[in-house]
């Protein structure tokens, strides 16, 4: 690139000047990470738009560090964010206006150009296939409100017994960290606002024939969920989707992660809504999720289990076991899609690339009926219907 073309990408780009971040620290945005250097500030020439900051503080040696610390952030052209780091507190804050204003124009005169990391361009377009439907407008309704980072270290009230290794990892890297010294009475705050998702269904009135249908197909809940949550938007429950994944992949968070399960397994339990009511949301569904998929399983792909296939560290290794929902949930839906005599083209394209996917990169056989047990959904009873919701 030559100096002219950076000198203007410097100019119409977004700046996030991070002051006095500690040497060492594990420092992220969207889908760049670094380790921080003695002279870094920040990072400059950013895409308007979206953005998530993401951060672990170190120790002296810089080989152990804390729990991760995100925050979403919306940019615009030419624009400069400030943060200060709070040394007692281990964290990015905000500073007062007038003293951010002052840096800002530091950061146009370019007094702190040599102090900046390049946004790395060449990765955006990764980023944007996971935050396309992330909002300017979203990210106030889920996040702003609340106040406060997303991070695990605020999340202990949430976490009761831990059902999966990724949750037992989490939870241990909580114990033994920095954050969990802070009384948590005084500093507990959300990061995010997420819509409530039930499991399961109960009607009133209805026979328990029509009760176990509606579980079994959960068309109905979705309708219900996207007319009452989001005005019938299905961008808004896409954007949330990959909110909480961002919130959970970037972020480490533990609630972002059982938010975007439950989404998950919302969207592969409906039968009638693929191939009828809901195409179109399906269609981008599933291109929106083989691109988080595919994002988990490249990243740092250093690592191989007992097959031979590399492994990334983003995704925990309980992820490549068919025990997991996932493969249950897939091994399901593909038939509905790939078998239908009339679907989508969008909607059949991306099935067949997420199957593919999760083939080559996991290794799943789905067409292997061995050792086969009957996937709970279709073993739901209604004694065990927990969830009410009205007519």
């Amino acid at each position: 690139m030559d100096q002219e073309t950076a000198l203007d990408l410097v100019k119409k780009g977004s700046t996030v000047l991070l002051l006095d971040v500690p040497q060492f620290t594990l420092l992220g945005i969207d889908t760049q990470m670094f380790s921080v250097g003695p002279m870094f500030k920040g990072i400059k020439m950013i895409p308007p738009g979206i953005h998530f900051i993401y951060y672990s503080s170190s120790n002296k040696e810089g080989n152990e560090f804390s729990p991760m610390v995100g925050f979403f952030l919306s940019t615009r052209s030419a624009e400069v964010v400030v943060r200060k780091w709070n040394h007692s507190e281990e964290r990015l804050v905000k500073i007062s206006e007038e003293e951010e204003g002052r840096y800002a124009e530091g950061v146009r005169c370019l007094e702190f150009d040599s102090h900046l990391g390049p946004y790395a361009l060449n990765q955006y377009g990764e980023w944007k296939q996971l935050s396309n439907y992330i909002t300017e407008s979203l990210i106030p309704v889920m996040h702003e409100p609340i106040g406060g980072d997303i991070t695990i270290a605020y999340e202990s009230g949430l976490i009761e017994v831990p059902k999966t290794a990724m949750e037992k990892q989490l939870i241990e890297q909580l114990k033994s960290s920095m954050f969990s010294k802070l009384e948590r009475e005084e500093h507990y705050k959300h990061g995010c606002y997420y819509t409530p998702i039930p499991n399961s269904v109960n009607h009133k009135g209805i026979s328990a024939e029509e009760l176990t249908a509606i579980n079994l197909d959960k068309t109905k809940l979705l309708e219900k969920i996207l007319i009452k949550d989001y005005g019938g938007e299905e961008d808004s429950l896409l954007g949330e989707l990959q909110v909480s994944f961002v919130a959970f992949m970037m972020g480490q968070s533990l609630e972002a992660f059982k938010q975007w399960k439950s989404f998950v397994i919302l969207l592969f339990s409906c039968i009638e809504a693929p191939l009828k009511t809901r195409t179109r949301l399906f269609s981008k569904f599933i291109k929106v999720f083989f691109h988080q998929l595919n994002h988990g399983f490249q990243r740092n792909k250093n690592h191989s289990n007992s097959t031979g296939k590399e492994i990334s560290l983003f995704l925990d290794e309980a992820w490549f076991s068919k025990e997991i929902f996932l493969f249950r949930l897939c091994k399901d839906f593909f038939p509905l899609v790939l078998d239908s005599s009339v679907v989508d083209g969008d909607l059949l394209y991306w099935t067949r690339k997420l199957k593919v996917l999760l083939e080559t990169a996991l290794g799943w056989d789905f067409a292997d009926d061995e050792d086969d047990e009957p996937y709970p959904k279709y073993c739901t009873k209604v004694a065990k219907v927990k969830v009410e919701l009205d007519k």
